[in-house]
């Protein structure tokens, strides 16, 4: 079902990107905002976990420092049939962890020092049995096409404001200017919405692959349940471009926060877990 709710939501984002392309730059403005997009993306692709993990200062854990991250991590390898991820420790209070890399080949499992000390053995074989789920099912992927789509959106909502403002197309394919600028602000919108549906989606398919790939849903969902109550106590001020990375949410907010948010809830994402039993 999930992998099916993927699929619509990106048919949708491609068809908001085509209606928006021909409505506003006709198929030359549409191809440009797209190879534009595409660009950025593919070098975010090919580089981002060097970035991400720059960024958050991780540190290769070594097998002797961390022999039951390096036993748990290969027996779960065997399982998911994945080549192993390099695996590193980011030092931070907050328990949370992520995987990054462009594909399995690629790819790298990061947890906090504050996961390692908040959970037992077991639920933290769940935690990276999801992180390893993000890799099987080709998340960064998938992310990072959506990600291309949207910023084509962004780009062509940009051609429209400015068409507005200047009082471009008139009388040709974008109409009135007041239409225009609806359009600008409207689409962009609707692109991120559909961007973070997407997301959900992939994190609700991850939670079953990763119950799937340890054996039980139960170890996941304890997880969870402990990491809500983590976070909230010992929030992460990162990035926000990568939240949608983690596990759980790393940042604390109120209503707005969680409508925009990249991770379902996490009562929700326990109870499927229970349900799976």
């Amino acid at each position: 079902m999930n992998l099916f709710k993927t699929f619509l939501l990106m048919f949708s984002l491609f068809l908001l990107f085509m209606a928006m392309g021909k409505l506003i730059g006709g198929s030359s403005g549409m191809t440009f905002a797209l190879i534009m997009a595409g660009i950025m993306n593919f070098i975010g692709y090919f580089f981002s976990d060097k970035i991400v993990l720059a960024m958050y200062r991780a540190k290769e854990a070594s097998e002797s420092e961390f022999p039951n991250l390096h036993r748990m991590l290969n027996n779960l390898c065997q399982a998911s049939k994945l080549p192993k991820p390099k695996l590193y420790v980011v030092e931070s209070a907050s328990p949370n962890a992520f995987a990054t890399g462009r594909d399995p080949k690629h790819a790298s499992v990061a947890v906090t020092t504050g996961i390692i000390k908040l959970l037992s053995y077991d639920e933290l074989e769940g935690v990276i049995g999801h992180e390893l789920a993000h890799i099987k099912n080709r998340d960064i992927l998938i992310a990072t096409i959506a990600a291309t789509i949207a910023a084509a959106i962004t780009y062509i909502a940009h051609m429209a404001k400015w068409a507005a403002i200047f009082g471009g197309h008139r009388g040709g394919r974008g109409g009135h200017p007041l239409i225009l600028l609806v359009i600008a602000i409207i689409a962009p919108l609707a692109a991120m919405i559909i961007q973070l549906a997407i997301s959900r989606s992939r994190e609700y398919l991850a939670d079953e692959t990763g119950a799937r790939i340890v054996g039980s849903p139960n170890k996941l969902a304890g997880a969870l349940e402990k990491l809500r109550l983590g976070v909230e106590r010992k929030p992460w001020d990162v990035n926000p471009s990568t939240a949608h990375m983690f596990i759980v949410n790393p940042l604390s907010g109120g209503f707005i926060l969680q409508l925009f948010s990249t991770h379902p809830p996490i009562e929700e994402r326990v109870r499927r877990l229970r349900a799976m039993l």
